[in-house]
């Protein structure tokens, strides 16, 4: 029998979280930005979480407002410092 463990990420505030506080550990570039791919890369094959927690995750950060995600999808911008959200 095959034993199944938890995901960490499971839970989109937990890994909107974890993506705040990725996004806050990187240098934004022009305007604040913040490219998509600097958050995807460590989230999905650092941490090994999938690409639906991620995407469950950006989308729980833009809804409690904590992330901006352009249209386009290419980057975000922290809308607040996030040092609050980093405690647990």
């Amino acid at each position: 029998m095959k034993h199944v463990t938890e995901r960490p990420y499971a839970d989109p505030e937990a890994a909107a979280r974890q993506l705040v506080q990725l996004a806050t550990s990187i240098e934004p570039v022009q305007d604040g930005r913040i490219h998509i791919e600097k958050i995807n890369y460590p989230f999905l094959y650092t941490l090994k979480a999938s690409g639906a927690e991620f995407g469950a995750g950006i989308r729980c950060a833009v809804e409690k407002g904590w992330l901006e995600l352009h249209e386009s999808g290419t980057y975000v911008r922290l809308l607040t410092p996030g040092g609050h959200l980093l405690r647990q």
